[in-house]
């Protein structure tokens, strides 16, 4: 069609469906009408113009967008190790309209020639295509031997070569010894793979050092239009030195790995009571449970910081397990020679529900132990402004006189909940919340007697797992009604169950129940969050059947996730649920990890699981440990697992050694070439 009036005529022609016509004489037609009659006639046809452009809406911005693409500068990019995250990348590189060339050891041509690449089993045949970009995608152990396979001297002279290892200072060695120095080199990593990238890249960080790029524009060109590839995916551009990314990624990468892999030793598997901290580790151990043992011992062997970072874990461990046992043994010397003067045993101490001081074993031989106000996020609710939406939902015969034992942190939140829900709460402490309980709606008691005289339906005891013992002696059981029901809100099951049925008078009800949250997971609300009970001991009158499912009631009004489970049962399951999970977090905790330019996605995990554990007082940890039988058999697995990790690296690394001392074989001959995943979480 001639153009006319490239900014009139002709874009009118265009936009009027009339001058669609197939007939040659009606666009000459159009052209000879008078302006009135033009005007007219698209006035006449305007609203069938507005139908077919708001048609053409979604094609138009495939257009546009398929011609950013088309118009942006395109490489000729020589994939070299087309395994799964050189595959990866490469259909990111074909949808933008560059031109891809894969080699590798194995065939994949099928695979090169669905993605829209073309595939060179004989890397003569690829170097003669004269890529503008060599992409090393092999694997860290196997990039020395395949860089030193290809002719170079088959290349243009200032070709780009660019690497994606998760270590950068040694590929940026080899990479200028290997090269002719008119080579253009482009270190970088994708702080991402087919796991954590699946969704796509924005956000996630790509790294990168421009080692040696030529003056020329068009080399300095070039090596833009290839960073474009993953700023256009909204990838955050981060340029730093390569040693500054070995610094970070000691952490970010080889410390998420080799806790993944400790874990992934353990087989530990998702249970009816998953903490989120316990769903965070199981996320870790899927991220890093595919990646091959030579990528993990990639990540060890070529990151000069990997040693230091691993003996760290080990002390680390080391140092919770000698905190653990000590305690231990502090327990068992007061338990023998006493905690008076003179090492006389049994002198009187002063009980503190929230705070009591050690004093020895109790008859069913668990210890006592200092426990602080500052409570484990899992055993405490942070208190929440909440409009009292159920004030008056209840009727008189679904309320309950709740006597709660233990006024700190967790018993405030409790009381806050239940106060709004419409029921009557007697909080009693040694410590004095009168105004606390006063501002919530509560009665404040600090004498136990009184609080006792006032015939509560329910005591619910909110001590500390250490203090729950002796809290529980001190009461005055007999001013009681003899029918009340005792329940317990504690991490641990089996032993409240057993110290319940052993000290309660046999009509006294028991309710044993676990709250799987706490300030954090909890502050935007209950649903969705796992509260388990188990009935150990209800009354078959009607009235203790109502009043035990009244208290459940609660919390299913909060929208927990009600979980009826045995205590053994429970015991079994916390002990991976949250013993596995505090003490991964306290370990941690010893490493002083910080957040860095370049974290991880499984990084940004282990720093919330530090978060979300390093507040705790050792004794509440300690509690978990001391009074779960399960725990001890858990630490064992978790210090076999690691030791195994340990002896796996090592070996592989004498065997390294033991071949360049007898084989007479440099190690770039050692491994051979495996072209892995480059998967990094």
């Amino acid at each position: 069609m001639p153009v006319a009036s490239a900014s009139g005529t002709a874009r009118a022609a265009f936009s009027d469906p009339l001058s669609l016509s197939p007939h040659p004489k009606s666009y000459t037609s159009h052209i000879r009408f008078t302006t009135a009659s033009y005007h007219n006639r698209r006035r006449r046809h305007r609203f069938l113009q507005v139908r077919a452009l708001d048609a053409a809406q979604s094609f138009d911005y495939e257009s546009k967008l398929s011609l950013h693409f088309n118009s942006a500068p395109k490489l000729k990019i020589a994939i070299i190790g087309f395994g799964n995250f050189g595959q990866f990348l490469a259909r990111t590189l074909i949808r933008q309209g560059h031109t891809v060339l894969a080699h590798s050891r194995s065939d994949y041509t099928d695979v090169a020639a669905n993605l829209g690449a073309t595939f060179f089993p004989d890397p003569h045949d690829v170097c003669e295509q004269h890529p503008d970009v060599v992409l090393l995608c092999t694997s860290i152990i196997s990039s020395e031997q395949v860089l030193n396979s290809l002719p170079l001297h088959r290349f243009k002279r200032n070709t780009l070569f660019v690497d994606v290892l998760s270590v950068k200072e040694f590929p940026k060695s080899l990479l200028l010894r290997t090269l002719p120095p008119h080579f253009d080199i482009l270190c970088t990593h994708p702080m991402f793979g087919p796991q954590s990238g699946k969704n796509g890249w924005s956000g996630l960080s790509f790294v990168y050092e421009k080692v040696r790029i030529g003056n020329e524009e068009s080399r300095i060109s070039r090596s833009d239009k290839f960073l474009d590839i993953f700023e256009r995916e909204g990838c955050k551009m981060v340029e730093m030195s390569c040693a500054e990314h070995d610094m970070h990624a000691v952490r970010s990468q080889f410390l998420t790995h080799t806790v993944g892999r400790i874990l992934h030793s353990l087989e530990l598997e998702s249970t009816d009571i998953n903490t989120k901290g316990y769903e965070s580790l199981l996320d870790l151990v899927e991220n890093t449970s595919g990646d091959s043992f030579d990528l993990y011992y990639g990540l060890f062997m070529y990151n000069t910081n990997a040693m230091e970072q691993l003996e760290r874990l080990d002390l680390g461990f080391e140092a919770l397990r000698k905190q653990l046992f000590g305690h231990v043994h502090g327990i068992l010397r007061k338990q023998l020679f006493g905690s008076g003067d003179n090492g006389l045993a049994g002198k009187k101490v002063q009980l503190l529900a929230e705070n009591s001081t050690v004093s020895g074993f109790s008859n069913n031989s668990h210890a006592l132990a200092k426990v602080t106000q500052s409570l484990r996020p899992e055993d405490i609710f942070s208190i929440t402004s909440y409009k009292a939406l159920f004030s008056n939902s209840l009727g008189d015969s679904e309320k309950l006189r709740i006597a709660v034992v233990g006024f700190g942190n967790f018993g405030q939140f409790i009381a806050k909940t239940m106060v709004r829900q419409g029921h009557h709460v007697l909080a009693y402490s040694r410590s004095n919340y009168v105004d606390v309980a006063q501002n919530m709606g509560a009665t404040f008691f600090s004498d136990a007697d009184d609080l006792c005289e006032e015939h509560p339906d329910v005591v619910l005891l909110c001590t500390s797992i250490l203090s729950t013992e002796k809290v529980l002696k001190s009461l005055p059981l007999q001013r009681l009604k003899r029918s009340t029901l005792f329940v317990d809100v504690l991490s641990v099951k089996e032993f409240p169950k057993n110290f319940f049925i052993q000290n309660l008078p046999a009509d006294f009800d028991i309710l044993c129940t676990h709250p799987m949250f706490g300030p954090e997971s909890g502050k935007n609300g209950w649903n969705g969050l796992p509260f388990v009970y188990d009935k150990v001991r209800i009354g078959t009158d009607e009235s203790r059947v109502s009043r035990c499912k009244r208290f459940l009631d609660i919390f299913s009004r909060e929208g927990c996730r009600m979980v009826e489970m045995s205590c053994v049962e429970h015991d079994r399951n916390a002990a991976g649920t949250q013993f596995i999970t505090h003490t991964v977090g306290r370990i941690l905790e010893k490493l002083h990890l910080k957040s860095t330019p370049i974290n991880t996605k499984g990084y940004d995990t282990l720093l919330n699981l530090v978060s979300n554990t390093a507040g705790d007082s050792f004794d509440l940890y300690y509690g978990l440990f001391m009074y779960n039988q399960n725990a001890m058999e858990q630490l064992e697995r978790l210090d076999l697992a690691f030791e195994s990790l340990k002896k796996e690296l090592f070996e592989q690394l004498h065997g390294v050694v033991r071949k360049q001392l007898f084989d007479d074989v440099g190690y770039s001959k050692i491994s051979t070439e495996t072209y892995v995943t480059s998967n990094n979480n």
